[in-house]
């Protein structure tokens, strides 16, 4: 039985708890960023390139850990896990905060991500348990609204925390705002997974889920597509810190140009609730896709031919990741859509290959810095082009009548 109506929380209510616990992980990545320097030099960090490590271990284990909730998730449920995550969430930022080395630093940011692992799984197969095909990508649409006021202001509150108490102090913080979300769900959030539809916790079922998952040409089509385009994304973050200090030499402007290359995203994300139940997931993707490569084209040949300023950069760069606004809901949306009735496990999978992938993507974009712009945006060109590629096999035009193929979703 589904819960009842009055337990579950209104739909704004629900977009903006689900919002606040994805945000918990791009809190966990961007705040950082302004802080990566102090943290070196604290802990004797002698090589710039290394303080990406904090970023990227975090990652792996945000996306390495995600394979094993989805199983538990659809023999157990979400709501317990949910909480018990956020907690483990929180001591292991307190950990990373009290760290005397960077071994310990990156091995308790390895666990931290661990923890916001399952925030991931839980919250997509939550969304799913209750929404479906366009509904669910205009669900995460509004989701990412919120979700990408965070980019905007993280750097700015790392800035913020920085200037007044040191970067301890910021995973700290994040402590605290994981707690407050343990609360918070742990009152509201309702159990999403009816009885009658968990699965048996057993190898011969995690097996078969698993190859439904990877077998399903949507699905895995496009879990790579997305991979791809957030490899560009983990890239840029990777990157933003040194360009914005050493090649640009502005180094107190890093919240601002963060700020206005994040915020698009969220009026994008805004345009694709608004759009997505008119004009379906599918065309939507392809073509946010296809806006993404051309953009990077763009701003690749403007480098290469002329050079740029730091404003130059925040333009082109805000005008190419908007286009991520487009591409996270729907991508995932279609991926989710044929293996509903394994959300967990296939969110799970799915989140994997997409964290995993895009994590690796983006150290090599990141590890190919030269004192210059042109790795960060030649990756966001090779990666929009395989993505493109990938996305128009897995969503091949519908079979229907015209109008009817408007509304398809694949």
């Amino acid at each position: 039985m589904q819960p009842t109506a009055t337990r579950i929380p209104g739909k704004k209510e629900f977009v903006v708890l689900v919002a606040a616990l994805m945000a918990a992980n791009a809190l966990a990545i961007d705040a950082m960023l302004p802080a990566l320097p102090a943290i070196g030099e604290a802990l004797d960090v002698t090589t710039d390139n290394r303080r990406q490590l904090v970023i990227t271990v975090y990652l792996l284990g945000f996306g390495g850990s995600q394979i094993f909730y989805g199983p538990l998730a659809d023999r157990f449920g979400r709501k317990a896990m949910l909480v018990g995550c956020m907690l483990f969430y929180a001591a292991f930022g307190a950990l990373a905060g009290l760290a005397g080395s960077m071994n310990l630093l990156l091995a308790a940011r390895f666990m931290q991500g661990v923890a916001a692992g399952g925030t991931r799984v839980l919250v997509v197969a939550i969304v799913r348990d209750r929404f479906h095909g366009s509904a669910m990508a205009q669900v995460m649409s509004l989701v990412m609204i919120v979700f990408m006021l965070v980019p905007v202001l993280a750097p700015t509150i790392g800035q913020g925390i920085l200037a007044v108490a040191g970067w301890r102090h910021i995973f700290i913080a994040l402590a605290a705002y994981a707690l407050a979300l343990a609360l918070w769900g742990g009152v509201r959030m309702p159990e999403t997974l009816a009885p009658e539809d968990r699965r048996a916790l057993s190898l011969a079922n995690i097996v078969a889920a698993v190859r439904q998952t990877l077998g399903n040409r949507t699905s895995i089509g496009n879990t790579v597509a997305a991979t791809l385009a957030f490899g560009g994304l983990f890239g840029f973050i990777g990157s933003i810190q040194q360009i914005v200090f050493d090649v640009f030499a502005r180094p107190e402007l890093i919240g601002l140009v963060f700020a206005c290359i994040a915020g698009p995203m969220g009026l994008s994300s805004y345009a694709n609730s608004r759009l997505v139940m008119r004009l379906g997931a599918r065309r939507l993707l392809l073509t946010a896709l296809g806006l993404f490569t051309a953009m990077a084209l763009l701003h690749l040949a403007i480098v290469l031919a002329y050079g740029e300023t730091l404003w130059v950069f925040v333009a082109l760069q805000a005008l190419t990741t908007a286009c991520f606004g487009l591409v996270g809901a729907n991508s995932g949306a279609l991926a989710m859509e044929p293996v509903g009735h394994i959300a967990g496990t296939a969110s799970a999978l799915q989140g994997l290959i997409t964290t995993v992938g895009g994590a690796l993507i983006g150290l090599v974009i990141g590890q190919l810095f030269d004192g210059t712009t042109v790795p960060l945006i030649a990756g966001f060109v090779v990666c929009g082009v395989l993505a493109l590629t990938v996305a128009l096999w897995a969503n091949p035009k519908p079979k229907a009548a015209p109008d009817e193929a408007d509304a398809a979703l694949f």
